[in-house]
């Protein structure tokens, strides 16, 4: 393993390039990353970029975000597979016929879309700054949200904005069983309940505090409490305790049995320190967007961008 960690930052080094990756990746990948954050972050530090090469641990539409902010630079994924559940829930095909149905609403996606939405949309934005952008919006303006539900139905309820929804949702934080939440709670009553906007409404209901993944590393860092349950994917964890080694964090449970007794992203989980290593060496699979496509979706993300100065 270190090894292999060695390989890589040497070949960093040598083409001049950078990785960034989400929290919610294996903790090999994040140690020899460049840049680790939430959606909104990795946004930002793409813009920022001084490379010649961006290798994007984490899923499709981001490394497409990455290549629509940077056109010249060579961007690539470890895995060409590595997807979202949430994006793959929105077709573009469907949801133009949708704006085509509403066509007074201005259309704000969630950066967990893919380029072909973001190029049919007006602003873009992330679970940090998505009550923000909302109430950006004049007040006799009516707005179209997608694709989570989930999210919507949080911003809905923050902002008291009545929005068309699109019905598309993440399967990873749609997993986590209330009834095993409610029993891990018993287990650690001192606990803090912190949960993502992307969870169901149910599981919202039981958080002190929802946010944005690096809302959350924040929270945890801040608060006077010790010991929390954590619902999101669980590939958090890892820079969450590096941040508060000291306090105690456990997965909040999914519905289903597995491993780790967690939610953890099979799309996500798809990159692994050796595939990143290959993706480094032979500089493929690289992620090309049509120009067309590219110039569209620009221009929600920089106004998503600007507005989150």
């Amino acid at each position: 393993m270190n090894s292999l960690k060695e390989k890589i930052l040497a070949l960093k080094k040598e083409k001049n390039a950078v990785i960034l990756a989400h929290y919610y990746q294996e903790a090999a990948i994040q140690d020899v990353a460049d840049y680790v954050g939430d959606s909104l972050g990795l946004s930002q530090e793409a813009m920022k970029v001084d490379a010649d090469i961006i290798l994007f641990a984490g899923v499709h539409f981001m490394a497409e975000t990455a290549k629509i902010l940077n056109p010249t630079k060579k961007v690539i994924l470890p895995d060409i597979k590595a997807g979202c559940s949430l994006a793959e829930s929105c077709p573009p095909d469907l949801f133009q016929q949708f704006i085509d149905q509403h066509p007074d609403h201005i259309v704000i996606s969630y950066v967990n879309c893919s380029a072909e939405i973001k190029a049919l949309s007006d602003i873009v934005c992330t679970s940090s700054n998505a009550v923000k952008i909302v109430e950006s919006i004049p007040k006799d303006r009516p707005i179209i949200f997608a694709p989570d539900k989930n999210l919507g139905k949080y911003i809905i309820e923050k902002t008291g904005r009545n929005m068309l929804v699109w019905r598309g949702s993440c399967v990873v934080h749609e997993a986590f069983s209330l009834d095993k939440l409610i029993e891990v709670y018993k287990l650690h009553p001192d606990a803090t309940i912190i949960a993502h906007p992307e969870s169901e409404t149910h599981i919202l209901k039981t958080a002190s505090y929802i946010g944005s993944t690096a809302g959350m590393i924040e929270y945890v860092k801040t608060s006077s409490n010790n010991k929390f349950i954590v619902a999101t994917e669980a590939g958090i964890l890892h820079k969450m305790q590096q941040e508060v080694p000291e306090k105690i964090l456990i997965p909040a449970p999914a519905k289903d049995d597995n491993t780790c007794a967690c939610s953890e992203c099979a799309y996500m989980k798809m990159n692994t320190l050796k595939k990143v290593y290959n993706c480094l060496l032979n500089e493929t699979p690289e992620i090309n967007v049509p120009e067309n496509i590219r110039k569209k979706a620009l221009l929600p993300i920089e106004r998503m961008l600007e507005l989150s100065k």
